[in-house]
C-alpha cells in the first residue's frame, strides 16, 4: 500500500465523516467559507467531531485500518488572525488551510497550526508563491497545498491543478498535498505525475454539493493507495 495521505474535503454531515474516516482518510476537510455550498458553521463542526470521537470509542470492533480520528482541517478565506484562532478553538480543529488571499505574515502568526493554499497561473509564479508560504507550513503536515487556477473562486471548482507546475513544486517540497480535479478515475495517475505527500478531493466524490458518494470515497482512497 502507497504511503500517500488522503483528505477528504466539503464534509458537511457526519455520515460523510465516518464513511471517510472507516476507508482511511488521514484529514477531514470543513469548508469555512459563507459563500461556498460546501460551508459549515463551527458549531456544527465540534458538534461532528464529538460526535464521531464518542462513536469511535464506543465501537466494539474498531476498525484496525483507521482505529483513531484523522485530523479535522477548517478551509478559511480571507479571515482574520483572531477568527481564525477562534474558530479553531471553537470547533476543534486541529489545522487552518488558508485558501484566500491571506499574506505569509498571517501563516507566521498562526505558526504549527496553519498551510497555505496556492492558485497558481503559472510555473514562475507558483515557485515564487511557494517560496513564500511554504517556511510558514506544517512541520508535521502539509507544508503547501496546490489547487486548480481559477481568476475568481477559491476552490472548489473541479478543475484540474497544473500537474506540471505541481510536480516541479513536489520535487522541492516534500509535504504537498495536491486538489483540483481529482477523482477516483485520475488520481492513481495524479499520483504518479506529480509524486505528492497528499492528495485531496472534494467535488470528486460528491453526490452533491456537500453531500458525499461514499462508494466514491472508498474508491479514491483505494485509488490512491493502489
Amino acid at each position: 500500500m502507497s504511503d500517500i495521505r488522503v483528505k477528504i474535503c466539503g464534509i458537511t454531515h457526519s455520515a460523510d465523516a465516518r464513511a471517510a474516516i472507516e476507508a482511511g482518510a488521514d484529514y477531514l476537510g470543513f469548508i469555512l467559507y459563507p459563500k461556498s455550498p460546501r460551508y459549515i458553521a463551527p458549531e456544527k463542526i465540534r458538534d461532528l467531531r464529538l460526535e464521531i470521537g464518542d462513536s469511535l470509542t464506543r465501537s466494539p470492533i474498531p476498525n484496525p485500518q483507521s482505529p483513531a480520528l484523522p485530523r479535522f482541517v477548517g478551509v478559511f478565506v480571507n479571515e482574520s488572525v483572531e477568527r481564525i484562532r477562534e474558530i479553531l478553538a471553537l470547533a476543534h480543529l486541529d489545522y487552518a488551510q488558508l485558501h484566500g488571499d491571506e499574506p505569509p505574515a498571517l501563516l507566521r502568526q498562526l505558526a504549527g497550526k496553519a498551510f497555505k493554499a496556492l492558485r497558481p497561473a503559472d510555473a514562475e509564479g507558483a515557485r515564487d508563491a511557494a517560496a513564500r508560504f511554504a517556511p510558514f507550513g506544517l512541520d508535521d503536515g502539509p507544508q503547501l497545498f496546490i489547487d486548480a487556477y481559477h481568476p475568481e473562486a477559491y476552490g472548489g471548482t473541479g478543475k484540474k491543478a497544473d500537474w506540471h507546475v505541481a510536480a516541479d513544486l513536489a520535487q522541492r517540497y516534500p509535504r504537498l498535498m495536491l486538489a483540483g480535479g481529482l477523482t477516483p478515475g485520475n488520481v492513481a495517475q495524479a499520483i504518479r505525475a506529480v509524486r505528492p505527500w497528499a492528495v485531496d478531493v472534494s467535488s470528486g466524490v460528491e453526490a452533491s454539493p456537500g453531500r458525499k458518494d461514499h462508494d466514491a470515497v472508498r474508491a479514491f482512497i483505494r485509488a490512491a493507495h493502489s
